[in-house]
């Protein structure tokens, strides 16, 4: 009977989310107001509901690997993956939802059943349960139950502050022994914010952060008093000396900068528009990569990142090694950024096997992928699995649902490039209208072979009879030369320059089929 009710549920979920999204519009500003009202209750219900289905979740999978004879150690191993992925949130996330879970029902039944009812939000339990967290589970249910008239009456801030208050007065010993623990949490971190900038955060000691920051104003005011701000504000000048320091530079602007640019022709000294690439941060304005390298009082390193004209993915590479290393491992990093893994979005630790060297796999662009360390440990486990090509990875958890990330190329098809090809195509049909080859005449295949060519590199073809000899331009074929860094001068700039020479590796299948396919066409003409 059990086993049919869970269909019935879901069906009926789905329904409520179909009403939800079809709902038409309030009439008057009452009904709207009474709506919006309603749906926070709702919301808080839904991840009420949530939260008690991933606890379910988390004992029906302990208990099964129970019966299975796994260590208690490690049950419940890659169950936060799961909850991310099926909320489509980041791995670190679901560990957090997972965890939050744990605490609002198990820890906390005030809380919890206060945002069952709709009365406060997800926000403000998450505050509680986060303020809470480090105390004995006893000390956690007095403290729920002695929070339960203001849960529903004040404010998240101050929430959290009498949340916090209540705690440490609960526990004195268990919160200074928390607060050391929090020292050693101490770290920073860059994410992007709009506007090419970025957040550079340091997690550190209250006492260590108030001096820091003082210095940096106290050094901006002296600046500003002796006549140094050069039209700069306070703040401007609190950062400038911030980038001074910690990079050890006379001046913030002259601080070395490695350009990963996504490479096509009209986008490096010319006026193209495709944007270049901060691998881990994002994409900033080709105009600003080329101010950046012009205007930079410090040596500026520019790497060419090679793409297909036709779809603005990075090329396919082949390696014989086990490992990936050097310009695949790289290459690997450049066009997945961040963690492959859906949704997850950490920085990338691993360029890894998605089908495992142990299992067959090979160590080529197409089973390769970045991960984080805790999705690449995850993959290891039993009933994971990762289905990869270069153009996207499916990952199968144990309950065998499918998730699938496409990879996002690192900039569109470049037209001028696959114009000029088309154009020389035309010159190759039209040079193949006076020396085709002889009626009936039939080409092996098999004589299609890779050899060395100008920059840009060419995959030449064995010619037909008497057909002179041709080549079919494969852009993304090279090798970086070894006698690096080649550095030249720009506008009083220093500059480094990576040069790719022509690869003269044999060609993978799928260059062999492009120029199989060209061959094909010449001989039905």
């Amino acid at each position: 009977m059990e086993a049919e009710q869970v269909p019935n549920v879901l069906t009926e979920i789905h329904r409520w989310r179909d009403s939800l999204s079809e709902l038409p519009p309030a009439k008057t500003e009452e009904e709207a107001i009474d709506r919006i009202a309603a749906l926070e209750e709702l919301t808080s219900a839904c991840a009420a509901a949530q939260a008690r289905e991933t606890l379910t979740f988390d004992m029906l999978r302990r208990n099964r690997e129970a019966e299975d004879g796994v260590s208690s150690k490690k049950q419940g191993r890659g169950l936060g993956a799961e909850v991310a992925l099926a909320r489509k949130v980041s791995r670190s996330r679901g560990d957090a939802l997972l965890k939050f879970s744990r605490t609002l029902l198990m820890d906390l039944p005030n809380t919890y059943a206060a945002m069952k009812g709709g009365d406060i939000s997800e926000e403000k339990a998450r505050v509680v349960a986060k303020e809470s967290d480090w105390l004995p589970r006893e000390k956690k249910h007095e403290l729920d139950e002695r929070m339960a008239d203001r849960l529903p009456e004040v404010g998240v801030k101050r929430l959290g502050s009498e949340a916090r208050a209540l705690a440490q007065k609960l526990d004195q010993q268990a919160a200074v022994d928390h607060l050391e623990r929090c020292v050693e949490e101490r770290s920073v971190s860059v994410r992007p914010a709009p506007g090419n900038m970025a957040y550079l955060t340091a997690l550190l000691p209250m006492a260590q952060a108030v001096a820091a920051y003082a210095n940096l104003k106290k050094s901006a005011q002296t600046d500003i008093a002796t006549g140094e701000a050069e039209g700069r504000s306070q703040n401007q000048i609190a950062a400038d000396i911030l980038v001074e320091r910690l990079t050890g530079q006379d001046a913030a602007a002259a601080v070395p900068t490695e350009v990963h640019l996504i490479m096509q022709d009209s986008s490096l000294f010319g006026p193209g528009e495709e944007s270049a690439w901060f691998p881990g941060v994002g994409p900033i304005p080709a105009k600003a990569a080329r101010n950046i390298i012009a205007e930079n009082e410090a040596a500026t390193f520019i790497r060419r990142l090679y793409t297909r004209p036709e779809d603005g993915q990075l090329v396919r590479m082949d390696s014989r090694r086990r490992e990936f290393s050097g310009l695949l491992r790289r290459m690997v990093v450049f066009r997945d950024d961040v963690c492959r893994s859906p949704w997850c979005e950490a920085p990338i630790k691993h360029a890894d096997h998605a089908e495992s060297a142990a299992s067959g796999g090979e160590t080529d662009w197409d089973n390769s992928s970045g991960l984080c360390a805790a999705c690449n440990y995850l993959k290891e486990l039993g009933g994971w699995r990762h289905k990869a090509t270069a153009d996207d990875l499916e990952v199968i958890t144990p309950t065998g649902h499918h998730y699938k990330t496409r990879t996002k190329p690192l900039g569109p098809p470049d037209s001028k490039r696959v114009s000029d090809q088309e154009e020389h195509v035309g010159r190759e049909r039209g040079a193949d209208r006076q020396h085709g080859p002889e009626p009936g005449e039939r080409h092996d295949e098999s004589l299609v072979e890779a050899t060395a060519g100008p920059p840009g590199n060419r995959a030449r073809a064995a010619p037909l009879s008497a057909d002179p000899e041709f080549s079919v331009m494969i852009p993304w074929r090279y090798i970086r030369r070894k006698s690096q860094p080649a550095t030249i001068d720009i506008g009083g700039s220093t500059i480094g320059i990576d040069i790719f020479d022509a690869d003269e590796r044999p060609m993978s299948p799928t260059e062999e089929q492009l120029c199989a396919a060209i061959l094909e066409h010449r001989g039905k003409r």
